[in-house]
């Protein structure tokens, strides 16, 4: 009798460990408004702790323009507020050049409470092809331009 184990999981070679791209590396940046203590530089780099923080009060947009297309499989995004209590919005598109037409990957509102949920972690896998420009919209207090748009992380693989 012939007889072979069988493993239960999958052989390590068979999984693909995905890596989060060199933003800083593999991509230019558009801004809408930047604190100077916070630079949109932050939310791309690991081990940073300040993230990115708009300069003024309202909606920002946040696009990134990769130097070449990308097949994007996974976009983690992380926001965080711990002082104040607000209901935030923000829109993910992308495109296929780096002028638009932009497609709407998911628009997710998000209730902060310092008490309870000061922190929101989006982590959404996709099959993006020939991706040149990601852009993030960040409605920080849905239209009533009080609050300061914030990004903890940004990491795209």
């Amino acid at each position: 009798m012939r007889k072979h184990i069988i493993a239960s999981t999958e052989p390590s070679h068979s999984r693909k460990v995905e890596e989060w791209l060199n933003l800083v590396e593999a991509a230019s940046v558009e801004v809408s408004s930047e604190d100077p203590q916070h630079p949109i530089e932050s939310a791309f780099k690991d081990g940073e702790t300040l993230g990115w923080r708009a300069a003024e009060p309202g909606a920002q947009k946040i696009r990134l323009l990769f130097d070449e297309p990308k097949e994007l499989r996974r976009i983690r995004l992380r926001f965080s507020e711990p002082e104040v209590e607000r209901t935030q919005q923000f829109t993910l598109s992308w495109a296929d050049t780096q002028t638009a037409p932009f497609r709407e990957i998911v628009r997710q509102q998000w209730n902060f409470n310092p008490r309870t949920s000061a922190e929101e972690l989006e982590d959404y896998r996709v099959d993006l092809s020939h991706v040149l420009a990601l852009e993030l919209t960040i409605d920080p207090d849905l239209g009533k331009g009080q609050a300061y748009a914030a990004l903890e992380e940004w990491r795209v693989a």
